[in-house]
């Protein structure tokens, strides 16, 4: 189950990636970034509680 948290995470974080290039420089950038960061902070808080499970 954590994986797939895990899996979704990392799939938002490419697509909020993706927009971002797209889009101009600026405020929508450093948003994007931001949400890509925290989804990854997320990520690693669901290996941790995988880990701490096994």
């Amino acid at each position: 189950m954590n994986l797939s948290h895990e899996n979704l995470a990392r799939a938002q974080v490419s697509a909020r990636l993706g927009e971002a290039q797209q889009c101009r420089p600026g405020r929508q950038l450093t948003r994007v970034l931001r949400s890509g960061r925290r989804a990854e902070e997320i990520a690693q808080q669901a290996r941790l509680a995988l880990a701490r499970s096994l």
